[in-house]
C-alpha cells in the first residue's frame, strides 16, 4: 500500500527537535509570527536564554519524511540555520526507536576535531 508522501508504511507522528546555531532575534521572532508555514502546527519554537530550537511533531511514513517537512518550512526564514536534528531520550521512546537515528552536529568551523 502506497501513501501521498511516496512511502509505503502508515502516517504517523515523529518527534525530534531542529537546534539553532544561534538564538533567534527580535527581528527573526516577528518573521516567524507571519510565516503561514509555522502556524500549520507541527513545530513549535522552544527557547531558554542563550538557546533556541524548535520542537516538532510531524506526520509522515518515516522520520527522514517528517524530517524534511520541518526543514522546507525554513526556507522562507532568511538568516535561520539549522544546525542539528536531534532526538533525545523522550522521542526515542515516543517514536518506537531504541537508539538515535541521527548524525549528531559537525563540530564548529575552525574546531580541529
Amino acid at each position: 500500500m502506497s501513501n501521498s508522501h511516496g512511502g509505503t508504511g502508515a502516517v504517523r507522528d515523529w518527534y525530534f527537535n531542529l537546534v539553532l546555531d544561534a538564538p533567534l532575534t527580535e527581528e527573526q521572532k516577528d518573521t516567524l509570527d507571519g510565516l503561514d508555514r509555522f502556524g500549520e502546527g507541527g513545530v513549535g519554537l522552544a527557547e531558554r536564554p542563550g538557546h533556541s530550537r524548535f520542537t516538532c511533531a510531524i506526520p509522515a511514513d518515516t522520520l527522514t519524511a517528517a524530517v524534511a517537512d520541518a526543514l522546507s518550512r525554513f526556507d522562507d526564514f532568511p538568516g535561520v540555520l539549522v544546525r542539528s536534528v536531534e532526538i533525545d531520550h523522550f522521542d526515542l521512546a515516543s517514536n518506537d526507536m531504541a537508539t538515535p537515528a541521527m548524525l549528531p552536529a559537525p563540530p564548529p568551523p575552525g574546531s580541529d576535531s
